[in-house]
């Protein structure tokens, strides 16, 4: 295992309980997306990993917010990245994730993602939330799925930003781990 990998260890944050401001479950979520909603806000919706931020993923946060009143993350947790980025991902858990979100004042929510069993499941918190937007990367390969998830929400998928191939946490570890 890569020695910079965080897994099994407590948040350097500790538990943070009540400080935390934007970082919220999907049951809280859903009940502020109805209140946002009521009071006219436009909510975009971003989702991802965001295990090492770095400059792709500014540049996708800020052109999300861009679309919408309201910039709300949905942040996968550690057992769904374990499984779709291999056996040292993530490098951070989900908690440091959200508090170094949380950190950026262009986001305005961050929701920590259970693990969800099947596609119907996200499907259903999407439409729950129902956002305005759905922000994406031009050529994400989840595209089909935020697609479905927009017919079934009425939100629009937008691409915000191309695909920078260089700045993603998988490449910036290759780098590292050529240098070790």
């Amino acid at each position: 295992m890569c020695p910079i990998i965080a897994r099994g260890r407590q948040s350097f944050y500790g538990e943070r309980g009540s400080n935390m401001k934007k970082i919220f479950t999907t049951k809280q979520v859903i009940e502020i997306s109805k209140k946002l909603r009521n009071e006219n806000k436009r909510i975009v919706l971003a989702g991802g990993c965001f295990d090492l931020l770095h400059i792709g993923h500014l540049d996708f946060l800020t052109k999300a917010k861009k679309e919408a009143d309201i910039l709300m993350v949905l942040l996968e947790n550690d057992a769904t990245i374990h499984k779709q980025k291999g056996e040292n991902r993530p490098i951070n858990t989900q908690r440091d994730r959200a508090l170094l979100l949380e950190a950026m004042s262009l986001v305005d929510y961050i929701v920590l993602l259970p693990p969800l069993p099947q596609n119907s499941f996200y499907d259903n918190l999407v439409v729950d939330i129902n956002p305005t937007i759905i922000a994406t990367t031009k050529g994400d390969a989840n595209r089909v799925h935020k697609e479905r998830q927009a017919a079934k929400s009425g939100a629009k998928v937008v691409d915000v930003t191309e695909l920078v191939i260089d700045q993603s946490t998988t490449a910036l570890l290759h780098l590292l781990h050529e240098d070790l």
